[in-house]
């Protein structure tokens, strides 16, 4: 790098030397996206530099895919995130743990090498996982705050039990897990920390419940048939990114807002970026109330009713995302206004803007939103959607093997 300029040096350290974030103060959003535009616009300059790239331009894989050695610096991946959740610091800078015992035979006192004994810490910790494994819940994994679920390097399923809960906790990453065919729980007692075990009523069966949860990012996991949703965040979450999942066969996939006059979700603020919604969905990628909605380069081959729905005048920004529309005469439009009249939904900000549309697919706008409005809804910018074939190729967990790039 002797010939390198200084600038770019600095620009080098700019982006990649890690910075602690606040576990509980949320960015103002304009600041996002200025902040996010300009490490995207000098990611961009590095590709073309040659550096530090593996130039899918995917920009959360291009930050750590590349990395022969990144089954040594797995925690790299937590500086990876972008959009709303971008500071979500799962277990960065805590313990590895690894998870050695697939078991979950008492939720109130779990044994040592289990998932659930590893993500109820206080603790931060970065979990990973010593083989391939398949994890039967007895109940809800209820999740302490600064937890990292790394599945890289081993093929982990989340499946046949209830599943993954982030309930009024902050800083948590869910990366590289096969989460499907979750159940139910309920009506028992289950411990969420070292100290504290109580009662709970009967869960959804969701995939990944936020519930007044903030700083979560979801990404490369693999998703399919779930009780209820996918991914589901509701009272008041915020602070989210879900990221290059792939989604199948599912119903109700993505619901984003408790209710219409459940007034903290006016908050609300999530990116989904770079997903596949794929084979086998009928609605809801995602259904949005009352909050604020980036829909980013996301590939959608597959739906039945609609794509992009919701209620209570939530602003979504739909981006550079290609729809296909299925072979079905009256499901060819991606947007679905629910429980509104025309002229209550007609002034809600929804736009399309640099979308595919084939198949007859058609995306229905509203409001009148100048950019300004928008801006509440913007997380990153958006790749054209000619490329989100390649941006998304890799969606859903990976392969990845120590001692080459994943």
């Amino acid at each position: 790098m002797t010939n390198t300029p200084f600038s770019l040096v600095l620009l080098f350290f700019s982006l990649f030397m890690p910075t602690l974030i606040s576990s509980t103060t949320l960015q103002n959003p304009e600041l996002v996206v200025h902040e996010v535009n300009s490490k995207i616009n000098a990611s961009s300059a590095r590709r073309n530099l040659g550096y530090l790239s593996c130039g899918s331009g995917n920009p959360i894989d291009d930050c750590w895919r590349c990395d022969s050695n990144w089954e040594k610096n797995r925690q790299r991946l937590a500086d990876c995130a972008i959009g709303f959740g971008k500071n979500a610091m799962g277990g960065k800078n805590g313990k590895i743990y690894v998870v050695t015992d697939s078991g979950d035979d008492d939720p109130v006192s779990p044994k040592p090498g289990t998932l659930r004994y590893a993500v109820i810490q206080e603790e931060p910790l970065w979990i990973i996982f010593a083989r391939d494994m398949v994890i039967k819940l007895k109940e809800e994994l209820i999740m302490n705050s600064f937890k990292t679920i790394d599945g890289r390097g081993a093929s982990v399923h989340i499946a046949g039990g209830p599943c993954i809960t982030i309930q009024f906790v902050t800083n948590i990453i869910i990366h590289g897990i096969n989460i499907h065919d979750c159940k139910q729980g309920g009506n028992a007692m289950v411990r969420d920390s070292p100290r504290h075990f109580g009662w709970r009523t009967i869960s959804d069966g969701d995939g990944v419940s936020i519930f007044g949860g903030s700083h979560v990012w979801v990404d490369h996991c693999s998703l399919s048939n779930c009780e209820d949703g996918l991914i589901d965040a509701i009272y008041g979450s915020t602070a989210i990114t879900i990221s290059n999942n792939f989604m199948t066969h599912h119903d109700k996939v993505m619901l984003l807002g408790h209710s219409d006059s459940y007034i903290k979700d006016k908050n609300m603020q999530v990116t989904i970026a770079f997903n596949h919604f794929g084979e086998g969905l009928v609605q809801r990628m995602p259904r949005c109330r009352l909050g604020y909605f980036h829909v980013v380069n996301n590939d959608y081959t597959h739906w039945e009713m609609y794509a992009i729905g919701g209620s209570g005048n939530p602003t979504i920004n739909s981006q550079g995302n290609r729809f296909v529309a299925p072979n079905i005469r009256f499901s060819k439009e991606v947007t679905k206004y629910e429980d509104a009249p025309v002229s209550e939904w007609k002034n809600w900000n929804w736009r399309s803007e640099g979308d595919l549309l084939l198949n007859g697919a058609f995306f229905t706008p509203s409001g009148g939103g100048t950019s300004s409005s928008y801006a509440r809804a913007s997380s990153l910018s958006a790749r054209p959607s000619s490329l989100v074939g390649s941006i998304t190729v890799a969606s859903g967990t990976l392969n990845c093997k120590k001692g080459s790039p994943c």
